[in-house]
């Protein structure tokens, strides 16, 4: 019986020229996308406080979003109410998505040169709506302020105060 020996370092050359395999494999996958309607908002019916009456005190008028009035300090509602409205705003979009509302802040309503600031706005439904069956209407209510010397007058914004309305 013969022995072959193979020298180690002409093992070492046959691995180092041995073609390498490498295991591949492929995957494939579809791209996809929905384009949902565009939210929208419009107004239907602009807030309004009705009439006030002043006594020479600092006072508020609270609108609730259900067009509700209640008052504080210096201010008295009189029988005769005049146009009582919470805003109102219809938004469209895709059904059954919800939307995020974002209010102003404070907006300034005036009379001549006279003034009164409108914030603490609030609304129904609050934060989030839901377009059932792709429309919802948001009701608006604010805080009106009245300074102690509030003069008489018919007191409007100079420009409208907007309502935004995002899907979430």
């Amino acid at each position: 019986m013969k022995k072959v020996i193979i020298p180690i370092s002409f093992c070492l050359l046959g691995l180092l020229f041995t073609p390498s395999v490498f295991a591949q494999a492929t995957a494939s996958a579809n791209a996809s996308a929905t384009i949902v309607t565009p939210i929208s908002i419009s107004k239907n019916t602009d807030m309004n406080f009705g009439n006030i009456a002043t006594n020479g005190t600092v006072g508020t008028v609270v609108l609730s979003p259900a067009s509700g009035r209640t008052f504080t300090g210096g201010v008295s509602l009189p029988a005769t109410t005049g146009t009582v409205t919470a805003a109102s705003f219809t938004v469209e979009g895709s059904g059954s998505y919800t939307y995020a509302i974002t209010l102003p802040s404070s907006v300034i309503i005036s009379s001549g040169s006279d003034q009164m600031t409108v914030n603490n706005f609030t609304s129904t439904p609050s934060s989030t709506g839901t377009l059932s069956s792709g429309s919802q209407t948001i009701t608006i209510g604010a805080t009106l302020n009245l300074i102690a010397s509030q003069a008489e007058g018919s007191y409007t914004s100079a420009t409208p105060f907007a309502v935004t309305v995002n899907y979430n």
